[in-house]
């Protein structure tokens, strides 16, 4: 299974509102990859900036595959990359 940027974005979205008790609506969520700090992505919720590590957004898919697919997985079966954009490939 693979998941495009803006399902990872989705993912980020959903987990940082219900965290939140907030709308996903009401979050924005921006991808990064750089070589000194690998994946991030910064939160907006609000009215404040959050920087996500690689472990919260694995978090964030982790949930986002159990409540949108009933899909459990675990953060090793995981694989971020980045090809033409950010993505996410789930290992069965």
């Amino acid at each position: 299974m693979k998941l495009n940027e803006d399902e990872i974005i989705n993912a980020i979205c959903f987990h940082v509102a219900e965290r939140k008790q907030i709308r996903p609506e009401q979050v924005e969520a921006q991808l990064a990859w750089d070589e000194d700090h690998g994946y991030s992505c910064e939160v907006f919720a609000e009215g404040r900036s959050q920087y996500y590590v690689e472990a919260n957004m694995l978090e964030a898919i982790e949930r986002y595959l159990l409540k949108k697919y009933d899909q459990r997985v675990f953060r090793s079966q995981i694989q971020l990359d980045i090809e033409e954009e950010m993505v996410a490939y789930i290992r069965s």
